[in-house]
């Protein structure tokens, strides 16, 4: 570790010298802002929008096909205010001004009810998640690169709200409302990705490191309960991306180099009609590691492909094609296991493919609509053996495809009334062939070795639909109704789901939501026993109340209580203490063999949610957050227990500081509650030569309280025609030693501890030409 620490050392003292030498050889710049204003609810352009810079005198109006351009604006972070008679005006804030460049940003108003006397405009910084009025949060493109503690990783910053649990530094899984990381969904585009990050878990939805390009991001919004009726087959939340669109007028590049790798984007237009975006990245871990000391023989390695191309047939339609790709490789032997105190050992290479192409067409000013056509494959090769025996401990050589449709049709019936409605499909093929080898479960007892070779190919269907209507002037409603089908077990379920929102005054608001909800099991799980075929789909309902009030037009606070109630969850009875959907954070990260399972698991999970958030209006923005919540689940027995993800208590605080246009410092504390584990069974351990669990104290003990502090410095440099970005974080700062987990130390014949990152550098670099 001291290596690595010189190591970084060396490297930021030479990129720092180099920033100095730039700061001296820039000169005033400047670019320009141009875009499309559409109308939210039809996709039609919006005429006469007034556009205005904020706190300038610059502006624009959008013209009959609902452009606008700005030109001469000096290089800067700037917010923008978008309004029109008949549209809820909005504020989009951190839109950065770069030296000979165009920003695009098109922009959606939500059409709104006005009499001629309404001349007073509330908010607009905070930007309402259309069908969504409760446990939704927007974050922007700059919102996401610039977050401390990140990385530019989508999920990491996530863990500033509330309503996700803190579990891991060394992994980014969304532990959301009590949930677990197998219940969570991915859409970029209207195109589902079944996990977004490199090294993904088999069956779930986390990771190690995020699989997106944040360059390619134009906003994202995360609901994480009670979600519409037009997404299904998840319990707990949905992350919903919108990629950008490249440069509609001239050819771009872009380098970077940080700590997970090097890598490049380039864009630019394809004819009069269309553009085009791709990027490409890999880490260099490995390379470094061949060649110098840097404190650890661990070298994975992985790589990234993702793009996006757009075409517009004409005024009324338009497709656009997303790749997103990975391969990730680690091949750690005996040698290295020990050196790094990891649990398995052996070859890991995945790869990960999704393409997909969607087409949005316009019914003039009635609505549009979307359909996708996409396939994913995911391929798994991994063969790993047990650190302290040295015994085969699996083999999984598997492949998961699908090939998937999904339609989505948003009609505007009349006044404030609306409905969303469509289908959607897959065909799923996967084909195991995994060895699991002769181990003990997590209570000790001898498991013999399994061989599961099977192909297998069945199917999945959905309709939903989505009635917007508004019963009186100060009050939305939701009433949504979805219907999935799983051909692997013949059975569909119905989901009813409803929110309201109700203005009590222009700045304070109220809302809640109610909804059923069902989510199959992951493949790898039901192909191991025949008589899972007969499982049932794990059931959840969500209860959720919420209130708003604006403090300032770029100040709110939200309060929210939630309680979601599970039930149909499989459980194992050779291990009836135990939690089957928690098991992936036990021991090893991923499922082993199971004999026979029972869908007779219940849950819960309630608590109480407040958000206190301030946008970039001037200089500063932030956000503070705090939690307290119970997730808990009742075991065969009848006894109820907590969940592995049970922080109780969870409090953030983040912001920033932009003293100009050229700098900006930020930071970011998080305190969780310790988590329950259990204790090991010490001489049961010792005989079996692996950790063993005490069944007498299943998540009867509790981890330290974590607590770590991340900062975070950017400068920026415009030149005449390129920019470049500088960024230093400094993860952990105080150094806490946050533990990670428990392991058996077989060796020293000891339980020994694992601990999450330490004082951690991180640094960046992007140059734009």
């Amino acid at each position: 570790m001291c290596n690595t620490k010189r190591w970084m050392g060396r490297i930021l003292l030479v990129i720092l010298f180099g920033v100095r030498i730039l700061s001296a050889q820039q000169t005033s710049r400047t670019g320009s802002l141009k875009g499309i204003i559409l109308d939210a609810d039809s996709k039609a352009p919006v005429i006469g929008a007034n556009i205005v810079i904020v706190n300038t005198t610059y502006g624009a109006v959008s013209d009959l096909e609902g452009k606008y351009t700005i030109t001469g604006l000096a290089v800067g972070a700037y917010g923008v205010r978008y309004s029109c008679i008949g549209y809820e005006a909005k504020i989009i804030t951190d839109v950065i001004i770069k030296s000979a460049r165009a920003y695009f940003l098109d922009v959606e108003l939500q059409p709104k009810m006005v009499s001629m006397a309404e001349v007073i405009v509330h908010g607009g910084y905070f930007s309402q998640v259309k069908d969504q009025p409760v446990s939704a949060v927007n974050m922007s493109y700059e919102e996401i690169r610039r977050a401390p503690g990140s990385a530019g990783d989508v999920s990491r910053i996530l863990y500033g709200l509330p309503g996700v649990a803190k579990v891991n530094d060394q992994t980014n899984n969304l532990i959301v409302r009590g949930g677990s990381p197998i219940e969570n969904g991915f859409y970029i585009d209207n195109i589902e990705i079944p996990n977004i990050n490199h090294f993904p878990t088999q069956g779930a939805s986390g990771g190690p490191l995020s699989l997106i390009n944040v360059d390619l991001i134009k906003e994202v919004n995360f609901y994480t309960g009670g979600f519409s009726s037009l997404y299904g087959d998840r319990l707990s939340a949905i992350m919903e991306l919108k990629f950008r669109e490249g440069d509609r007028e001239q050819w771009n590049g872009q380098l970077d180099l940080n700590f997970a790798g090097f890598g490049g984007v380039a864009e630019g237009p394809l004819g009069q009609k269309g553009s085009w975006m791709l990027s490409a990245r890999r880490s260099y871990l490995d390379l470094l590691v061949q060649t110098i000391d840097v404190g650890s023989t661990v070298a994975p390695r992985y790589g990234d492909y993702q793009g996006k191309i757009v075409y517009r047939l004409n005024r009324k339609n338009k497709v656009s094609l997303l790749m997103l790709w990975g391969d990730d490789h680690n091949h750690p032997d005996h040698k290295t296991a020990v050196q790094n105190d990891m649990q398995y050992y052996g070859r890991q290479d995945i790869f990960e493919r999704t393409t997909g192409l969607n087409w949005q067409t316009l019914w003039g000013e009635k609505g549009f609509s979307d359909i996708s056509l996409s396939h994913t494959s995911t391929q798994f090769h991994e063969d790993f053996k047990e650190t302290n025996t040295q015994l085969p401990l699996l083999r999984n050589h598997s492949s998961e495809g699908s090939y998937k449709i999904r339609n989505v049709n948003t009609l505007h019936v009349s006044g404030d009334h609306s409905v969303e409605f469509g289908a959607e499909g897959k065909i799923l093929q996967h084909t195991f062939d995994n060895r699991y080898g002769e181990v003990t479960n997590a209570l000790g007892d001898a498991l013999p070795g399994v061989t599961m070779q099977k192909s297998l190919k069945t199917q999945k269907w959905a309709g939903f639909i989505n009635f917007i209507i508004k019963p009186v002037k100060s009050m939305n409603a939701n009433l949504g109704l979805r219907y999935d089908y799983f051909g692997y077990h013949q059975k569909g379920h119905l989901s009813p789901r409803a929110s309201f929102a109700w203005q009590v005054s222009q700045r304070t608001s109220v809302s809640m939501s109610a909804g059923l909800f069902y989510q199959t099991l992951p493949m790898i799980l039901l192909a191991q026993n025949s008589s899972h075929r007969n499982l049932k789909d794990p059931m959840a309902t969500h209860h959720i109340m919420g209130v708003s009030r604006l403090l300032t037009e770029n100040t709110k606070l939200s309060v929210e209580a939630y309680v979601k109630r599970y039930r149909r969850l499989p459980m194992d009875p050779d291990q009836p203490e135990l939690f089957l959907l928690d098991e992936i954070m036990y021991r090893y990260g991923f499922f082993f063999g199971h004999a026979a399972l029972q869908s007779a698991g219940r849950a819960e999970a309630k608590g109480v949610e407040v958000i206190l958030q301030k946008k970039l209006a001037r200089r500063f923005y932030g956000l503070a957050s705090a939690g307290i919540f119970r997730a808990r689940y009742r075991d065969l027995q009848g006894t109820w227990r907590d969940r592995v993800f049970d922080n109780r208590y969870l409090f953030s605080i983040e912001g920033g500081y932009k003293p100009n246009a050229n700098w900006e410092f930020s930071g970011r504390w998080i305190y969780a509650g310790g988590a329950p584990y259990t204790p090991f069974d010490l001489d049961k351990s010792a005989q079996a030569h692996r950790e063993v669990l005490d069944q007498n104290r299943v998540n009867g003990a509790r981890y330290p309280a974590y607590h770590s502090l991340n900062i975070r410095f950017d400068r920026r440099f415009h030149f005449y025609r390129s920019n470049l970005i500088f960024y230093l974080s400094v993860w952990n700062v105080y150094g806490r030693k946050n533990i990670a987990t428990y392991f058996w130390n077989d060796p020293e014949q000891k339980q020994d501890v694992i601990y999450q990152w330490g004082t951690l550098p991180i640094f960046g670099l992007e140059y734009e030409f």
